[in-house]
């Protein structure tokens, strides 16, 4: 009986995962809005009912994402002003599928403060050493709407907290060159920036979130 029970539970869990292809198309859904489109800085609206319309929006995120060749995706970034992430570490697992973040609010952090260069898909040739903390937990809801909660470190923890955009802030080197200038969470004012998060801008003065 129990058996039965956990295979019950392991095919629901199952259902509720996206099936979409990785491979890149030429043509996708959408277009990803890049540094200084007005798109990007406007708030973002909690989704309140999970339905196929959500669905579908996070099927197209991913294609799109793939098609950029990227490993994450908020909702803004093609335009969308709704709390969504769709994150994919595993581009070369067609069977490792997506996880698709709705509502996703940082919970805690913890672990050690680590740096690692990070890119976005929103500035796209740019490349920069980020601060943040190593370990964090973070509440939202599944493609099927049901209430989830998981711990993450490594590339996922930090894919996260890239993804779960701040205020839009920027630092630029005396000259107001591009090349000095770093657009900390690009992606909208839609959530508080995590504590511990700063860009180590090369030719920037560094900032950091308190």
């Amino acid at each position: 009986m129990a058996s039965s029970f956990a295979k019950l539970a392991r095919s629901a869990e199952l259902s509720g995962r996206l099936q979409v292809s990785k491979q890149p198309v030429d043509n996708p859904p959408y277009d990803i809005h890049k540094l200084g489109d007005a798109v990007l800085r406007t708030p973002a609206r909690r989704i309140g009912k999970v339905d196929d319309a959500v669905r579908e929006l996070a099927r197209d995120m991913l294609v799109s994402m793939y098609a950029a060749r990227g490993i994450g995706l908020a909702a803004p970034q093609i335009g969308v002003h709704q709390q969504l992430l769709v994150i994919d570490l595993e581009l070369e697992d067609p069977a490792s599928p997506p996880l698709v973040l709705i509502n996703p609010e940082i919970t805690a952090t913890g672990g050690s403060i680590c740096t690692y260069e990070e890119g976005c898909l929103s500035i796209p040739g740019v490349y920069l050493d980020v601060v943040r903390p190593s370990v964090v937990e973070v509440s939202y809801r599944d493609a099927m709407g049901r209430p989830k909660r998981m711990k993450a470190d490594g590339l996922m923890a930090r894919c996260i907290q890239h993804e779960h955009a701040g205020p839009v802030k920027e630092a630029r080197g005396g000259d107001g060159s591009f090349a000095q200038q770093w657009v900390i969470e690009v992606h909208a004012a839609w959530f508080e920036p995590t504590s511990g998060t700063r860009v180590a801008a090369r030719g920037t003065k560094v900032l950091t979130w308190r």
